[in-house]
């Protein structure tokens, strides 16, 4: 399956927990759109966001965003993992 890093821009910054939250709810909403939500980045200060998700492609992960709280990413990225 597609593996993609999404990028969300919050204007203000944003708290972990706050994020943490969201990804609880991203988790809880996932499964019925094929989608796997890995792990997720947040730089506070900069209110900048970062998931990586398995999912079948870009629009399925945003819309689990979208239905989870409503906060669809900036920008998607396929990427695929290395060490």
């Amino acid at each position: 399956m597609p593996l993609f890093m999404d990028v969300h821009n919050l204007d203000g910054g944003v708290s972990v927990d706050d994020v943490a939250k969201a990804h609880e709810a991203d988790l809880a909403t996932q499964g019925s759109h094929g989608v796997e939500y890995k792990k997720y980045w947040v730089d506070e200060k900069a209110g900048k966001i970062f998931c990586l998700v398995e999912a079948p492609d870009a629009e399925a992960a945003n819309t689990v965003h979208r239905e989870a709280h409503g906060l669809v990413a900036d920008q998607i990225f396929e990427v695929s993992e290395h060490s």
